[in-house]
């Protein structure tokens, strides 16, 4: 299923089957480091959460005030899955469903460089530019997040769906419900770590 098939469900609610929520994994190591960790290899097994981040996580829980979720989906990635679990353990819910497609973006040759070149590859999206550095392109981590909510609309019905993954991959899923092209994803307000926000509510 492509970007334009998806988009007009996605902007109106009501013909969807479940609400959906977005939220980025609490403060990890890798934050704290200050280091781009996007490969699997990698970020699967190492750069979990900070006791700060499971702070966050409880704060946000315990703030959220919206209908009560349901089901909980995430990334594979160690952050995301403590973070994931945290949030079950909260609200007595049963073990998130691990979805690949809500990986962190992939970028490329910067892995384990500093996280201060993101910069450089967010501009690089604003201006439509495509490098030979590997990175993943925000067309292709937007596929992966459609095809995960079109798999969860297969799936099931009626329920309040939290979405855990990764800054770039919630930012460019957004872009779904905003009309904007997913090159511009960082002309939407930043998606802080731990932070909930709505991508659709059947309620709207």
């Amino acid at each position: 299923m492509n970007e334009s098939s998806f988009l007009k469900p996605l902007v109106n609610a009501s013909s969807l089957n479940n609400s959906y929520l977005l939220m980025r994994h609490g403060e990890s190591e890798a934050n704290v480091s200050g280091v781009i960790v996007s490969d699997p290899a990698i970020g699967c097994e190492r750069f979990g959460l900070t006791e700060h981040g499971l702070q966050q996580i409880r704060a946000s829980i315990n703030g959220f005030r919206g209908k009560p979720i349901t089901q909980i989906v995430c990334s594979d990635f160690l952050r995301t899955m403590q973070t994931a679990q945290s949030v079950a353990e909260i609200l007595h819910l049963p073990q998130p469903q691990q979805e690949i497609g809500l990986r962190e973006r992939f970028f490329g040759n910067w892995e384990g460089m500093s996280a201060d070149h993101y910069e450089k590859i967010w501009q690089r999206d604003e201006m439509g530019q495509e490098i030979d550095d590997e990175v993943e392109q925000p067309q292709a981590v937007l596929q992966r997040g459609v095809d995960v909510i079109s798999k969860l609309e297969t799936q099931y019905r009626d329920q309040v769906i939290l979405l855990i993954s990764h800054g770039d991959m919630l930012q460019i899923l957004r872009t779904l419900v905003t009309g904007i092209s997913p090159h511009k994803h960082r002309s939407l307000t930043h998606h802080q770590t731990a932070e909930i926000k709505y991508l659709v509510s059947q309620d709207e």
